[in-house]
């Protein structure tokens, strides 16, 4: 018994993934997964066709053909194709909780629908945490925008010209995201601070040789699976306050404070980025859920008072070969899961990852969270 499983070329914007790495396909193939990829889908990320026929696949013409003959759409950003059939089954990126509406018409086709966003953080599932693995890549790339739009040198250097001080880097939330581009400035020679308002991070932050920079907000900003909660609006403010004073000192600030499903809290206001130095760089990772940094513009870099404020998206689309190989490992984990010893597809409900995942089936939204959101379900 086999499972057909394809790939396509994504069509968003901007976008360079490819939802499969041809050294990742052996995972499927051992469990019986036959591979149908459009012609050119890896390109952009360095893969070329020749890669994926010598892996097995089936190299067709358009991604028409990929949908028609594919029961397993494998995808970096799910898509409303036409050509998606009643009863197929498609893995992906789809932002259920901030696009509830969209998860309603691909169930209204009668689509099985997977969200890769909302896979649960346990022990068993972290090989499959594609928002972990893609800040991975957001944090690093985020740490060279800064290097090279900032004015000054990262690393101390004793020259015969004189000394050149270290690059003074503050990361604003220390989840995957904020930790990655901690280690990444450190490898670079800069003197790093961290922030965040989940004082159980300080460890993991010192950890990396940064100085934990102590904030009373006056409440815990402990969420739950990991992510940091909502403050106050009192508590924002003086966490505001705190911020601006050690912004001032900073030659570079990264923020990657999100919580799930909202808009990105306001972290930095324009007073604040405006008493930083000229010179001064600011990349706000949040800028695709509106910003942490009031000035901050979705794909754009705004300098304002001298402070350039940089608001990348899609960063992991930004080194595609990497991220593309760290997603598809993510996915192929995934749908490894729900594959039988004797090649079938199962889709297990009372496995807490396929549950959990699980946004669209039999014609209807299949996640409580996505339903309260469309109010069919009275939120908790």
């Amino acid at each position: 018994m086999s499972i057909s499983v394809g790939i396509i070329k994504e069509t968003f914007p901007g976008e360079r993934r490819v939802a499969m790495a041809p050294r990742v396909m052996d995972m499927l193939a051992k469990v019986g997964a036959q591979f149908i990829i459009e012609r050119g889908a890896g390109l952009d990320a360095g893969f070329t066709d020749s890669e994926y026929e010598a892996k097995g696949a089936r190299m067709v013409a358009t991604a028409d053909e990929v949908r028609k003959d594919a029961e397993i759409l494998l995808q970096v950003r799910v898509d409303d194709s036409p050509l998606l059939k009643s009863g197929q089954i498609v893995i992906g990126m789809c932002d259920p909780l901030s696009e509830p509406k969209f998860i309603a018409q691909i169930a209204k086709r009668g689509i099985t629908l997977f969200s890769m966003e909302l896979i649960p953080r346990i022990t068993r599932a972290q090989s499959m945490d594609v928002l972990s693995s893609m800040a991975t890549v957001a944090g690093y790339k985020a740490v060279l925008l800064a290097a090279v739009q900032q004015p000054r040198m990262f690393p101390l250097m004793m020259t015969a010209a004189g000394t050149i001080p270290a690059a003074r880097v503050m990361v604003i939330g220390a989840g995957v995201a904020g930790l990655q581009a901690i280690s990444s400035a450190r490898r670079l020679g800069a003197v790093v601070s961290g922030y965040d308002v989940r004082a159980a991070v300080k460890e993991q932050i010192e950890s990396l040789g940064a100085k934990f920079i102590e904030i009373d907000a006056g409440e815990s900003g402990e969420g739950t699976g990991g992510y940091a909660k909502q403050l106050s609006e009192d508590a924002i403010n003086r966490q505001r306050e705190a911020l601006g004073n050690v912004m001032k000192d900073m030659d570079v600030v990264i923020t990657t404070a999100a919580v799930p499903g909202r808009k990105a809290p306001l972290l930095i206001t324009a007073a604040m980025s405006r008493k930083m130095a000229p010179g001064s760089v600011i990349v706000d990772l949040a800028a695709e859920r509106g910003g942490n940094c009031e000035l901050t513009k979705p794909g754009e870099t705004v300098v304002d008072n001298g402070v350039a404020i940089l608001g990348p998206v899609n960063l992991p689309a930004t080194i595609p070969n990497n991220a593309s190989q760290m997603y598809a490992r993510n996915l192929s984990t995934f749908l490894k899961n729900m594959i039988t010893k004797e090649g079938a597809l199962n889709i297990d409900l009372s496995d807490e990852i396929t549950k959990e995942t699980l946004v669209a089936r039999d014609g209807q939204v299949a996640n409580p969270r996505v339903e309260a959101l469309l109010g069919t379900t009275e939120k908790a």
